[in-house]
């Protein structure tokens, strides 16, 4: 009889413990429903980024790089361990298309802004059918492709890479396009880049704004 109350109070024990680390468990899982507290970025060299989350849903981020200073404003959910943002900016508008049209042979890209410096750091990538190619900028800012013809023109800077501006598809017939440069490309749209939560570390995967391994950012 002794043997079998003891045996029943330690089912009952285990039993109790059992329940509190799920009550645990549950509470910290709606716990992660929102973000709230400042995370900086860790082990990359030289590169200083964070997010600012708040309880209402928004985020703020920072990126420091070299000679690239960015940002982005933006709203949050939570997926499971998986955080979706959805930046302010609208990826893919990151240069207003100033005029179009036909000129002489192939396609030339003519790139504008009050910067000199930055001209030379504007790439476009052209499709034809499945096959795409990269052709980067001259110092005066132009981009020349010496083809009949292309599908579609897309550019970038590589000093602010996101999210290409489509300024040709395949039904344009125009082969002279002029460019000039958006203030959008401070800000970082964020499009395809997912979070990861592991406790107070988020995480992410090498993606077309920081193709870096072991990407974490730590909760301060």
């Amino acid at each position: 009889m002794t043997r079998f109350l003891f045996t029943l109070a330690l089912f009952s024990s285990t039993l109790l413990i059992h329940c509190q680390n799920n009550t645990k468990q549950t509470t910290k899982t709606k716990s992660m429903s929102t973000l709230d507290g400042v995370y900086s970025l860790q082990g990359i060299h030289d590169m200083a980024a964070g997010f600012k989350f708040t309880p209402d849903g928004r985020f703020e981020f920072f990126y420091m790089y070299g000679a690239s200073d960015r940002n982005a404003t933006g709203s949050y959910t939570i997926e499971g361990d998986t955080v979706k943002l959805k930046s302010d900016k609208e990826p893919g508008k990151d240069f207003k298309l100033v005029s179009q049209s036909k000129k002489g042979q192939g396609y030339t890209i003519e790139v504008q802004d009050a910067n000199k410096n930055y001209l030379s750091y504007v790439s476009c990538f052209y499709f034809v059918g499945e096959q795409r190619e990269l052709v980067a900028a001259d110092n005066e800012g132009f981009i020349r492709i010496n083809l009949p013809h292309v599908d579609s023109l897309h550019v970038r800077h590589e000093m602010a890479v996101d999210i290409p501006t489509l300024i040709k598809d395949k039904d344009n017939d125009n082969n002279y396009f002029v460019v000039s440069l958006l203030p959008s490309l401070g800000q970082v749209s964020f499009k395809g880049i997912d979070l990861f939560i592991k406790e107070d570390t988020l995480t992410c995967h090498p993606n077309y704004f920081m193709p870096f391994e072991n990407i974490r950012f730590v909760k301060e």
